[in-house]
C-alpha cells in the first residue's frame, strides 16, 4: 500500500520576502528551492517584489536574477542554463495542474504584476506523488492526468495553494517544469494551477512568462538579445486569442 504525504512547506520557505532586491543574493535562495533533485525541497517559490519597482524594472530584475541562477547552475553541474521562451500576455482563464510544454529539465519564472483580478495559484507536486506510486512523471501523466477527475484526486494530497500570491504586488513565482525520472540527478517537476474566479475583459492580469532550461556551455538562447530586451522594454501585451484591442496604457 502506497503512503500518501502532504507536500505542504512552511510559508516562510516557499514565500521570500526580501528587502533587498540583489538577484545574486536572490538567486541564492532560489535555485536550491525550484531546482532540486530530490524532494526536500518544494521545487517552487514565490519573490515579493512589493509595488514601487515598475513594470520594465520587474522584467529586468527577471532576466538578473535567470543570469546569476545560470552561475550558480554552471558552477554545481558544469552546465549554464538558457532562455526558451519570454513573453507577455494577459491570462484571466483558469487552469487545471499542467506543465507547460518543453524539454524534461526546465523551469518556469512567472512575473506578475498588480492587477485587480483575484487569483489563486496552486502547485502539485507530481514528481513526489510518481515516486510514491514507484512510476516515473510520465508514467503518472500517462496513467493518472489531472485533468481528469480521477488522476485530479489523487494528486490532491500533493497540492499547494502558494499562500503569500497576493495580486496586488509585483510577484515572481518560480516553478519547476521538469519531467525528467526520479534518478538522483535530474531535476523533479511540478504542476501549476490557476484559478481566476472573476475574469473582467476591462481589466489587465499580466504575466511576464519565460521558459528556462539547462544546456551544454556555448548553447545559444532561444530568444535572441533583442527578442530579450524587447521583452523587458516593451508596453504591449498579448491578449487571448490575440484578437482583443490593447487597453490604454498599453502603448
Amino acid at each position: 500500500m502506497v503512503t500518501i504525504h502532504s507536500s505542504n512547506f512552511p510559508k516562510q520557505v516557499v514565500c521570500l520576502a526580501p528587502d533587498d532586491l540583489t538577484p545574486a543574493k536572490l538567486a541564492m535562495e532560489v535555485y536550491p528551492l525550484v531546482c532540486r533533485t530530490d524532494f526536500t525541497m518544494p521545487g517552487f517559490c514565490l519573490i515579493n517584489a512589493g509595488t514601487a519597482i515598475g513594470s520594465v524594472a520587474f522584467r529586468q530584475l527577471m532576466v538578473d536574477i535567470t543570469r546569476e541562477m545560470a552561475v550558480i547552475h554552471q558552477r554545481l553541474t558544469g552546465q549554464t542554463l538558457i532562455y526558451l521562451s519570454a513573453a507577455r500576455f494577459d491570462q484571466q482563464n483558469s487552469t487545471k495542474p499542467h506543465l507547460d510544454g518543453g524539454p524534461d529539465e526546465s523551469m518556469l519564472m512567472l512575473g506578475y504584476e498588480p492587477s485587480g483580478i483575484e487569483a489563486e495559484l496552486e502547485i502539485s507536486d507530481y514528481a513526489r506523488c510518481a515516486a510514491d506510486l514507484e512510476i516515473t512523471p510520465l508514467e503518472f501523466m500517462a496513467q493518472h492526468n489531472p485533468m481528469f477527475r480521477p488522476g485530479f484526486e489523487l494528486l490532491r494530497p500533493y497540492a499547494t495553494v502558494i499562500p503569500c500570491f497576493d495580486p496586488h504586488l509585483f510577484q515572481i513565482v518560480v516553478i519547476n517544469n521538469s519531467s525528467a525520472p526520479n534518478d538522483g540527478k535530474s531535476w523533479q517537476g511540478t504542476l501549476h494551477t490557476a484559478t481566476i474566479p472573476h475574469p473582467d475583459e476591462s481589466k489587465r492580469r499580466v504575466i511576464n512568462s519565460t521558459m528556462i532550461a539547462p544546456a551544454p556551455i556555448g548553447t545559444p538562447d532561444a530568444v535572441s538579445p533583442v527578442e530579450l530586451l524587447d521583452f523587458v522594454q516593451t508596453s504591449q501585451v498579448r491578449r487571448r486569442g490575440n484578437d482583443k484591442t490593447y487597453l490604454e496604457d498599453d502603448k
